[in-house]
């Protein structure tokens, strides 16, 4: 039978190599445990931010497209029976989800005539989710995110 004797010289060598590997962890590891839970509780749900109960549908020309995570944005300039112009905020998915729909960064654009249909915002002011967007040509595209509602009352 074979034994293994580990000498005095031999342990402090062995426990030497093996504890800088260990302490190089330590910090990464912590700080990964720590902040992993950050990104989901920074994201906002429909139900917090919009009111299903308050549906919202504007005709107007796109002012400016922002594609980037979490969500698209895109602007609506939108005049009133008076000729007031609001601009509104509409948010959509993100751009990944976006698509694998086969919805491209060049689907809307600014200057294009939009009719937007989705939820007024909770808070009151002129942002909404943009859950569908047709275009004047009858054209639909749908920028809602995979858990929100959208206007027809589908999830």
């Amino acid at each position: 039978m074979c034994a293994l004797r580990l000498t005095k010289k031999t342990r402090a060598r062995y426990s030497a190599d093996v504890l800088p590997i260990n302490a190089r962890w330590i910090l990464p590891l912590t700080l990964g445990i720590i902040m992993s839970p950050l990104p989901v509780v920074a994201h906002h749900s429909f139900a917090a931010e919009y009111d299903d109960s308050k549906p919202v549908k504007v005709t107007g020309v796109v002012t400016k497209v922002e594609w980037q995570n979490p969500h698209i944005w895109f602007y609506v300039d939108v005049k009133d029976e008076s000729g007031k112009l609001t601009n509104w905020a509409f948010s959509g998915g993100a751009p990944g989800q976006l698509m694998r729909r086969g919805i491209t960064r060049d689907a809307i654009q600014p200057g294009m005539t939009v009719i937007v249909e989705g939820f007024h915002a909770k808070d009151g002011s002129n942002n909404g989710s943009g859950g569908k967007v047709t275009f004047p040509d009858g054209k639909s595209v749908f920028t809602a995110g995979a858990e929100d509602r959208l206007p027809d009352g589908k999830k």
